[in-house]
Formats: C-alpha cells, sequence, structure tokens
C-alpha cells in the first residue's frame, strides 16, 4: 500500500499552485516547483512559502529531487519534426521535451499532465500522437480524456485534457477517469458582495436583453449581448456557470465574460474568478488585478485536478501494483539463483 504522506511530486509549469493544493490537500508533498513568470511567483510564494524555481529549460534534471508524481499543466506546441517518427528527439524544441527529459531521468511513479482541449487536434492529432509515442519510448504506459470542469463541482465550462501515465514496471494497464458528480453549484452561489465589485461594472449604452430561459443549468446561460456580441461582449446569467476564464482576450467584459447581477452588467472579480476555478478561500492574491486575471484564466480547476488524482492514488494503493513488484522481485531472485547455479557447475 502506498501511504499519500510519502508520496512526493514536483510541480511544473506550476502557475499559482492549482496542481499544488489538490495534491497537498490528499497529503501529497512538493518538493520542487518551476514557474518562469514573476507575479505568478509572487502568489506561489505567498500561498506556499516557497518561490520557484525559474525557467525549467534552464534546469539540469539531475538537480531536481527524486518524487513519485510529476504534475504539469505545460503549454501547447507543435512538433516541427512530426510524422519522421523520431520518438524523443522529436520533442526538442518544445516545452514538453522538458518533461520527457526530466521524467526519463527519474523515472517517477505517475506522470499527471493538463493541456488544453485543443491538444486532441493540434496539429492535426500529430501533436498528441507524438506525445503518447514519446511517454511509451521513456517507459510509460498513458490514458487520457477530456473533462469538462463544470461536471466536477465547479461553475465554470472549462473544458481541459488530462493525461495520466503510470510507469510500465509498475504494471498498470488500465486508469478509469472519474466520473462527473454534476454538483448544483451557479455563478450566484460564488458571487462577492455589490461593496466589493462595484469597480467591475461595465457601463455601456449599446447593450441589448432577450428573453431565455433561465432556469439553473450546469453550463453558461446567454441572456444578453454588449455591441455586436464578440469575445468578452455577451452577457450571462448568474443561474448558469461562467465561462472559460482567458488569461488574454479582450471585450469590455474581457478574460471573465459579463454577467447580469443585481441589476448591473459586470465582470467576475478576482476572488470571484478564484472561487470558480475551486481555489479555497484562504488563497491569498498578492497581485494586481490585471495579474489576477491571467493567473486565474492559466490556472487549472483545483476540483478537476483532485478528482482525477484521487483516481491516481486508487490505483497506487491498490494490490495490483504490489502483487507486479512482488513478481519482479521474484523473477530477480531466480534469476540471480540461476546464475550462482551455473558458476558453481562450470
Amino acid at each position: 500500500m502506498t501511504s499519500n504522506q510519502n508520496l512526493k511530486f514536483i510541480d511544473l509549469f506550476a502557475g499559482i499552485g492549482g496542481f499544488r493544493i489538490a495534491l497537498e490537500k490528499h497529503g501529497a508533498k512538493c518538493v520542487f516547483t518551476s514557474e518562469w513568470d514573476e507575479p505568478a511567483q509572487i502568489t506561489y510564494k505567498e500561498n506556499f512559502g516557497d518561490m520557484p524555481h525559474g525557467d525549467i529549460t534552464k534546469i539540469n534534471e539531475a538537480d531536481i529531487p527524486k518524487h513519485d508524481i510529476l504534475c504539469a499543466g505545460f503549454p501547447c506546441q507543435a512538433f516541427s519534426i512530426s510524422g519522421k517518427q523520431k520518438g524523443f528527439k522529436d520533442a526538442r524544441g518544445t516545452l514538453f521535451f522538458d518533461i520527457a527529459r526530466i521524467a526519463k531521468h527519474h523515472q517517477p511513479k505517475v506522470l499527471f499532465l493538463e493541456n488544453v482541449k485543443n491538444l486532441v487536434i493540434h496539429y492535426h492529432g500529430n501533436t498528441l500522437k507524438i506525445i503518447l509515442r514519446i511517454l511509451d519510448e521513456i517507459g510509460y504506459n498513458a490514458y487520457y480524456q477530456v473533462l469538462m470542469a463544470s461536471h466536477y463541482g465547479v461553475p465554470q465550462a472549462r473544458e481541459r485534457i488530462y493525461i495520466v501515465a503510470f510507469r510500465k514496471d509498475l504494471g498498470v494497464n488500465y486508469f478509469y477517469f472519474p466520473k462527473p458528480t454534476y454538483k448544483k453549484i451557479y455563478v450566484k452561489d460564488v458571487l462577492e458582495d455589490d461593496a466589493k465589485t462595484s469597480d467591475c461594472i461595465v457601463y455601456r449604452k449599446d447593450i441589448k436583453f432577450w428573453k431565455r430561459d433561465e432556469t439553473p443549468q450546469l453550463k453558461p446561460i446567454q441572456i444578453g449581448q454588449i455591441n455586436n456580441g464578440g469575445q468578452g461582449e455577451r452577457i450571462y446569467s448568474i443561474n448558469g456557470h461562467a465561462i472559460t476564464l482567458s488569461a488574454y482576450g479582450g471585450g469590455a467584459a474581457g478574460k471573465t465574460g459579463a454577467y447580469f447581477v443585481n441589476g448591473k452588467i459586470r465582470r467576475l472579480s478576482p476572488r470571484e474568478c478564484a472561487r470558480v476555478q475551486g481555489f479555497p478561500e484562504s488563497f491569498k492574491i498578492p497581485v494586481s488585478k490585471s495579474q489576477s486575471y491571467k493567473q486565474f484564466g492559466n490556472s487549472v480547476a483545483a476540483p478537476v485536478v483532485e478528482s482525477v488524482f484521487l483516481q491516481i492514488l486508487k490505483v497506487l494503493n491498490s494490490g495490483k501494483i504490489k502483487r507486479a513488484k512482488d513478481l519482479e522481485v521474484a523473477a530477480k531472485k531466480k534469476y540471480d539463483y540461476a546464475i550462482q547455479t551455473e558458476l558453481i557447475n562450470v
């Protein structure tokens, strides 16, 4: 059996610590963090007490502590020579290469990765194919699935791909991603008082509303628009879910979308963004409003990560892994005995 308290993990492309929140909640210990963005480093240190190491491309894998789980919400990049079947070499020049070289060196039990949904079709699907091929090449059985945050306890329509890879010698030949909980939580459940959100109000004259069924739903419910209704110009009901938070994007309510709250149109506040990402109330926001929008837009939804991690723990704590290791030890003993016998008979 694996003790959660004995599990060590590293947090790569850490952002503001969404992975860490989820894993530490269940006893795992973070032994190394990397994040190059300085404002994100400030938020991370304020909440966890550790200043993340900088650019992972400049960190030698041998200088990273040994660990059981490698976590990474890595940026999506095309592979310039994909299709040439060069495996591990195909990753060079991409940030995924840094995950691969660290995993190849340390051989942690599990790789726990997150990326945008678009990874599935990125570069005509070749990017994901190469990632899976490289994981196989360096000794891992990988499983992936696109999960919707709205289905796992947060009021945000955020689809992301999760990749979980187990080291082959553990004998894991299955992995079931968590089933949706469909918790009934909506934007109205995470709102701050009006007094704290006055600077989030959008004042415009070109606003249009239309009648829509506002029965609570686990998805965004658009009820109007600003201007022509482009990005950041759509108005949503608080009886539904928030749109995907974005680190970038313009429009009158860019990055969070616009919501009709107590007779006013407004963006979400930074604290409300933290809530729709499933961050705890104790999470500190020490940076500017602009930076906080960027940071939460780039973050993972902590409850989704937690749900996947609980499934990982079920596998690590299953008797199957112990049996696989026992068989490996038994096979080695049998091999050593055979060699000794052969030497005696020479």
